[in-house]
């Protein structure tokens, strides 16, 4: 019988709320089987760039990476934000490590090329390690990623977490069963961007295209639903989208989103 994993993305709105996500790591620790957490890096970084007079350029949501921002993204995201996980995670007795995509070679990219925008310093994946993954995940310990990677050739690389998420999970569908979960401060895929009460069960291709067209779909949920669809025909088995706080109740399908393919 093939292992279950699960495979959890929380938000940067759950990063910056304390009780919010200490609330979210109660129930991770409490999840029985294997489990990675992934996580963005909430506001911290911004909050630092200003305090360190060094501009922050966003483009469609996207941050530009500059030498400088590269600094300030690694030591917020795979120092103090994924540590302090880690710490956490261990305080409620659920043994975790944590690593950014250089250690122990778990995620290579490269930089990205695009025909118009510099983005800088920001990589697309070009590998997961799923067997290192998996050699860790065989000892019962919880792996929490931070969205840093590296090219093989000693550069860091600004990685978008969402997208980390679903690599992740499809690299390892060959070993587990993987259920991915996208976890943040809505209920799930909403009609109403302002009205919690408005979730969406169940998301087919056809009715996220329908949606889409009649722009009927939050813009910033967009590249995390396309993740979604991508990951499930890729062969991850479930793809839910929807509360941190309720992670128990998205696992037995009683909250938020499930992604669908027929």
């Amino acid at each position: 019988m093939v292992e279950q994993l699960f495979v959890i993305k929380i938000g940067g709105n759950i990063i910056d709320n304390e009780s919010t996500l200490g609330s979210f790591l109660e129930e991770f620790a409490a999840l029985e089987g294997k489990k990675i957490l992934i996580h963005g890096g909430g506001k911290l970084a911004t909050r630092l760039a200003a305090d360190l007079n060094i501009p922050q350029q966003m483009i469609d949501g996207r941050r530009i990476t500059d030498a400088e921002t590269l600094k300030i993204v690694t030591m917020v995201y795979a120092g103090f934000i994924n540590k302090n996980i880690v710490a956490q995670l261990q305080s409620l007795g659920c043994n975790a490590i944590g690593l950014s995509g250089a250690d122990g070679n778990t995620i290579q990219a490269h930089k990205r090329k695009h025909a118009t925008i510099d983005y800088g310093f920001v990589g697309d994946i070009d590998q997961v390690n799923a067997p290192f993954l998996q050699s860790l995940l065989q000892q019962d310990v919880a792996i929490v990623l931070a969205p840093i990677t590296h090219d093989l050739h000693g550069l860091l690389l600004n990685t978008n977490a969402d997208t980390i998420a679903q690599e992740t999970a499809k690299a390892l569908s060959a070993l587990y069963d993987v259920q991915l979960i996208y976890s943040f401060e809505k209920s799930g895929v909403l009609l109403d961007a302002d009205d919690d009460s408005t979730v969406i069960a169940r998301l087919a291709p056809a009715y996220y295209q329908e949606l889409k067209a009649t722009e009927k779909i939050f813009a910033g949920m967009i590249p995390k639903l396309d993740n979604a669809f991508a990951a499930l025909n890729s062969g991850v088995k479930k793809v839910i989208i929807g509360k941190a706080e309720e992670l128990q109740q998205l696992i037995t399908g009683h909250a938020g989103t499930s992604i669908v393919n027929e």
